[in-house]
Formats: C-alpha cells, sequence, structure tokens
C-alpha cells in the first residue's frame, strides 16, 4: 500500500494578458470542487465585471505599498504600472490539511513563489498564436490602444519565459487546456518524492511463502 503525504500542492498558473488564464482557471475549478483558488490583490482600478473580494481584493496604491511593508504578501510584483500581490492569509493553513491551492500570478511573482517554495508546480498557459493573443486584447474592449500595445509587448517578453516553468499549456480551446491541467494534476500526485511510504501488509511472512514456492 502507498501512503502518499497529505500536504496539499501549491499551483502556479501563469499567462501573458489576454491567453484566457481566467477562463481556464474558472472551469478547472468548476470541475474540481476540491481545489482552491487564492484570491491575489491588487492596486487596479476594478473593472465593470470584477467582484471586490472574489475576483480580487482591491487597494490603492499607497494602500497595497503599507502592505508591503507589513509583510502581508506571498509575493507581489509591478505589471503595467499597478501592483498584484498574493496574500498570505490561509494559504500555508490550506496546504497543511491536505487541500491543493491555486494562485493566478504574474510571472515576476511567480519565480518569487518558486524561489520560496522549490517544490510548487508552475503552469504556463500560452495562446495559440500571437495574432490570436493580439484578436483577444482588442476583443476585451477595455482599453485604449496605447495600453493594448503595452501589454502585447509585455506578453511577447513574457511568453520568452515559459522556459521557467514545469508545464506549458496552450489555451486553443478552453475545454481541451483544463484537461491537459487535469491531466498534469494528476500526475503530480504520482511522482514518488509525494510517497510519505510504502507499506507491504504481512511482508515478511509472504516473502518467506514465496521463497519456499521458488525453492
Amino acid at each position: 500500500m502507498i501512503k502518499a503525504k497529505k500536504r496539499g500542492t501549491l499551483i502556479v498558473i501563469s499567462a501573458p494578458s489576454g491567453a484566457g488564464k481566467g477562463t481556464v482557471i474558472s472551469r478547472l475549478l468548476e470541475k474540481n470542487k476540491d481545489l482552491w483558488l487564492s484570491i491575489s490583490a491588487t492596486s487596479r482600478k476594478p473593472r465593470t465585471n470584477d467582484v471586490p473580494g472574489e475576483t480580487y481584493y482591491f487597494f490603492t496604491k499607497e494602500e497595497f505599498e503599507d502592505k508591503i511593508k507589513e509583510g502581508y504578501f506571498l509575493e507581489y510584483a509591478s505589471y503595467a504600472d499597478n501592483y498584484y500581490g498574493t496574500p498570505k492569509e490561509y494559504i500555508e493553513e490550506k496546504l497543511k490539511s491536505g487541500v491543493d491551492v491555486i494562485l493566478e500570478i504574474e510571472i515576476q511573482g511567480a519565480m518569487q513563489v518558486k524561489k520560496l517554495v522549490p517544490e510548487a508546480l508552475c503552469i504556463f498557459i500560452m495562446p495559440p498564436s500571437l495574432k490570436e493573443l493580439k484578436r483577444r486584447l482588442i476583443g476585451r474592449n477595455t482599453d485604449t490602444k496605447e495600453k493594448i500595445l503595452e501589454r502585447f509587448k509585455i506578453a511577447y517578453k513574457e511568453i520568452n519565459e515559459v522556459s521557467k516553468y514545469n508545464y506549458v499549456v496552450i489555451n486553443d480551446e478552453v475545454d481541451n487546456a483544463v484537461d491537459k491541467i487535469e491531466a498534469i494534476l494528476k500526475a503530480e500526485k504520482c511522482r514518488v518524492d509525494r510517497i510519505e511510504e510504502v507499506v507491504l501488509a504481512n511482508e515478511e511472512e509472504y516473502m518467506h511463502e514465496m521463497l519456499v514456492d521458488i525453492n
């Protein structure tokens, strides 16, 4: 009998803006009720479809900087002139209880987490092409042309950081991307370093019987 470690897995998911990360994670959570999504904090202004406390915890830039000084965040990063960070609260508690925790964070923050928690599972979600990425960014209708261009340039740089992650998943179609992530999570549970011990029932008695039969 194999006894797996009880501690949950810290799952870091990143993607360039427009890759559909939020949609993929939402579908993943719908299908897997045992996963827990850590809610990030940001200094950006809420969008129309944002729900404070559900999509993000919203702080002003000054409030966010005060939280940094207080050591409130597991990680934080600056992206497109806004802060993003992961509050420490509840994460360690969830992991200790065996719950798998998802962090939906930017690359800067992901590398901070990887340094602090080397066993974290890092997944990068990629758009199927730069042409499709451009179409998605424009289709949002939430940014100016200047902001879209800025996001596109940042996304191009981020895509070149994919080698720092454990896995890459191309989001050509949401359900396909979710299936791939589920397969990754299942495979990770079978890793040898996640096994606490291997217990063989009545192993000495069975070994003795086998030797007798062979002889």
